[in-house]
């Protein structure tokens, strides 16, 4: 989804830990400990851990950071969208709370069906449901769906998703209802009815409205950056408080209706995230699932030195999930700036990277995937190409030689950022690029802040290592929004890490979003991923698993394929209330 980009939280694997495979080339990576070649860490996929939860107590969730943003006009990233979107807003449409494949479907949420479309896809028209309010019992509007996409405009509301950007007529160069300007292009005929107007065919518009942009903010309530901290609720859950860095907790929004909504089942009394705890703490203390940690479950993945822990385990390891995160590590590379302006210095770092050691630093093949392409396999029908052949331990003599065309046979020095929770995979590239003579110098960024700091593409380092999600299974969501130049940004630039402005790539972007064969367009974006491979803006490295170890007490938990195998809060909840201690 979309920044859907993950938020690394894992570090490198321990010298001790046996489990997974190190220093492998070729072929497909198989995880040392599993039994039968069954994978211990994807056994409980698309599955159900703890049954039917009771309604009533308090969810824990433990963290080592804050959210990025929870202003539903910023939210883009998937952990916070999975939040944002199950407890505290309702977007038009949402998908179905459901393991495995089914949770991909999508189901109407504020609107009574998926859209109706006319004039060729060009135009969607959505009705909302009858008796949706907000948390003071004040009736939630089309006017406030269509307001929350204005503001999404804002230049000091960076950072959310731009599909109304990228398709809304007369959206070029508007920055919002400031001074009471709107889009001609969202009319509210009434205040259940909501049609935008396109300025291209955009069969997938539904599947957009899924997006934290398409929830409503009524205008009385909005106060610009300020709301992140305190966005008004359309959902099950407010917001009772919330420090920084510290604590959210959410209770009961008494005014919300279940009637109305066939998604959210709303178990627990109350939610509380505790923040800036120790990533080894977190794991620690759910395997452990002592006290209040049997009522609580982890806001990122188990760290790769706990997997000893979890795998050989068997009652352990039945409360991990592990759900892909469908998303695509990358290494990008600032290709407007010298020397990644040439081509040839591009390829010399996709040889020279071994994405054996970047694996092993990541748990292993137990947790991880390697990447031959950009899009993830679901798009490429399960497998992706390996059109480069290049070794997964890398190349360092044709890296070598790349160079030396390059003009630079003794190498060069740059600068990598990347999120705190990914310094072991920056180790891991540092240490088989300076193989090749390329000297990479790692700055580490918090997390919250990882993307504001990236997203700053007049300051930011030359490369940086970020991924990126499709928000849904359609190419239309990952190469567009990963390469398309037209789109960056000086300041909250998502995507487009590697700055990649390519005229052909660009014209061919927008022949294929003009198809309305839908397989003709999936092949054309699976060619066009290698197209753009042999351009080498970015280096695909891993798509990775989400493991989650849940404490003994939670029930209805399993990891939510569209939010990248996060926890899905919308079913979530306790067996025993009242072993929360609430």
């Amino acid at each position: 989804m979309n920044k859907r980009t993950c938020t690394a939280l894992a570090v490198s694997l321990a010298a001790t830990l046996t489990l997974g495979a190190a220093g492998c080339s070729g072929g497909k990576h198989t995880g040392a400990g599993e039994e039968g070649g069954k994978n211990p860490a994807v056994a409980n996929v698309g599955k159900v851990v703890g049954g039917t939860p009771v309604k009533g107590g308090t969810l824990t969730v433990l963290s080592n950071q804050d959210f990025t943003h929870l202003d539903p006009a910023r939210n883009w990233v998937m952990s916070d969208m999975d939040f944002g979107t199950r407890l505290l807003y309702r977007t038009l449409v949402t998908y179905k709370a459901v393991p495995g494949t089914g949770g991909g479907e999508l189901t109407p949420d504020l609107a009574t069906d998926l859209g109706t479309s006319s004039n060729g896809a060009r135009t969607w028209t959505f009705h909302l449901k009858q008796g949706l309010t907000y948390e003071d019992g004040s009736p939630i509007t089309a006017q406030d769906v269509k307001y929350n996409v204005e503001r999404s405009f804002s230049p000091d509301l960076p950072g959310g998703a731009d599909y109304a950007a990228r398709y809304l007529t007369g959206a070029e160069g508007y920055q919002g209802p400031a001074q009471g300007k709107h889009l001609d292009s969202i009319r509210t005929p009434d205040d259940h009815t909501i049609v935008f107007e396109l300025r291209k065919p955009f069969a997938e518009f539904p599947n957009a409205t899924v997006m934290p942009t398409f929830a409503p903010v009524p205008k009385a309530q909005d106060n610009g950056p300020k709301y992140d901290n305190r966005p008004f609720s359309s959902g099950p859950y407010k917001v009772e408080s919330y420090q920084r860095n510290k604590q959210l907790t959410l209770v009961r929004n008494t005014h919300w209706d279940p009637a109305t909504d066939q998604v959210r089942k709303a178990y627990p009394d109350r939610i509380v995230v505790t923040m800036g705890l120790k990533a080894t703490q977190i794991d620690d203390r759910l395997i452990a699932s002592q006290g209040a940690d049997a009522s609580a479950v982890s806001w990122g993945a188990l760290r790769p030195e706990s997997a000893s822990k979890v795998l050989p385990n068997a009652s352990v390891r039945s409360r991990l999930l592990a759900e892909s995160t469908n998303c695509t590590d990358m290494v990008q590379m600032n290709t407007g700036r010298a020397p990644f302006t040439d081509v040839k210095v591009r390829q010399a770092v996709m040889y020279a990277l071994d994405k054996d050691a970047v694996l092993t630093s990541s748990g292993g093949p137990a947790f991880n995937d390697l990447s031959t392409a950009y899009m993830p396999a679901t798009l490429f029908d399960g497998k992706q190409p390996d059109t480069l052949k290049i070794p997964t331990t890398g190349d360092v003599a044709k890296a070598k030689e790349l160079l030396k065309e390059a003009g630079k046979p003794g190498g060069f020095e740059t600068k990598m950022t990347v999120s705190t929770g990914d310094k072991g995979r920056a180790e891991a590239i540092q240490e088989s690029l300076a193989k090749a003579g390329i000297k990479v110098t790692i700055e580490t960024v918090d997390p919250s802040a990882f993307y504001a700091t990236i997203g700053d593409t007049k300051n930011r380092t030359d490369v940086v290592y970020t991924g990126w999600c499709p928000d849904y299974p359609s190419g239309s969501t990952f190469l567009p929004f990963v390469f398309d130049g037209r789109y960056i940004k000086d300041k909250g630039n998502q995507g487009n890490q590697s700055l990649f402005r390519d005229d052909a790539t660009m014209k061919r972007v927008d022949e294929i979003s003009a198809m309305t064969d839908a397989k003709a367009a999936s092949r054309a974006w699976q060619q066009l991923d290698g197209e753009i491979l042999a351009k080498a803006p970015t280096v695909p490295v891993l798509v990775r698993r989400w493991p989650l170890v849940l404490g003994t007490n939670i029930a209805g938990g399993y990891g939510q394929t569209s939010f990248g195998g996060q926890l899905d809060y919308a079913t979530v909840g306790l067996k025993n209330p009242a072993q929360s201690g609430n």
